[in-house]
């Protein structure tokens, strides 16, 4: 007696197309499925930068009075590495954050940070702070020439600037300076505003000259 032959054993060319014709089937079906999916997905997490931008701040805002009740740096959560230095504000568009100590990008998802390349507010030079064009900074596109900006640091007077430009630089060749001297503030993000796609080299600069202290 002679045992048939598995088909699939004799021609495994034949199993493998019927094997990908069913992959394929199974994956037009599912295909709609998965777009919603990964749609919602995108959605949320969307939704969730902003938040967690918001809740941030009030945290943020917290450690702040802390450490001016307290009279040294609290930091905003346990587990920080960054701390509250200054209060940054624009009277007439009505903002108003707290800046961290430094300006990795990590640290930029909870609050604009004052780089460490640059100066402290108050000592003159280069006040550089840098913040994400989509949460803490999206505000920059609203800034023009004239408008007051305030930064106040713990235990210090106010400092005030006025908006003198804004401009789009290319990240990879455009150095900001740290002028000594006169004091100027740089505020800093990516751009463009509105982009889906995080990064690119282009940065979106406002530049303001000192008016006064106190």
């Amino acid at each position: 007696m002679v045992t048939p032959m598995n088909a699939n054993t004799v021609c495994p060319q034949a199993w493998w197309s019927r094997f990908m014709g069913r992959v394929r089937e199974q994956g037009r079906s599912l295909f709609p499925t998965l777009m919603i999916v990964v749609g919602v997905g995108v959605l949320l997490q969307g939704a969730w930068i902003p938040v967690k931008a918001m809740v941030a701040q009030l945290l943020l805002q917290r450690a702040w009075s802390q450490s001016a009740s307290m009279n040294h740096p609290v930091k905003p959560w346990p587990w920080a590495d960054t701390w509250p230095v200054a209060r940054l504000s624009v009277p007439r568009i009505g903002v108003e954050q707290i800046v961290l100590h430094g300006d990795s990008g990590p640290m930029l998802a909870f609050g604009p940070g004052l780089s460490t390349a640059g100066s402290l507010p108050g000592e003159g030079g280069t006040v550089l702070i840098g913040g994400h064009r989509d949460t803490h900074f999206r505000f920059l596109k609203e800034l023009k020439p004239g408008d007051a900006i305030q930064i106040t640091r713990q235990t210090h007077a106010p400092m005030h600037y006025r908006v003198v430009s804004t401009r789009i630089v290319d990240a990879r060749r455009t150095v900001i300076r740290q002028e000594m001297g006169e004091e100027r503030l740089v505020l800093a993000t990516c751009y463009p505003f509105g982009e889906a796609i995080p990064g690119g080299p282009l940065r979106y600069l406002v530049e303001a000259s000192t008016l006064s202290s106190g």
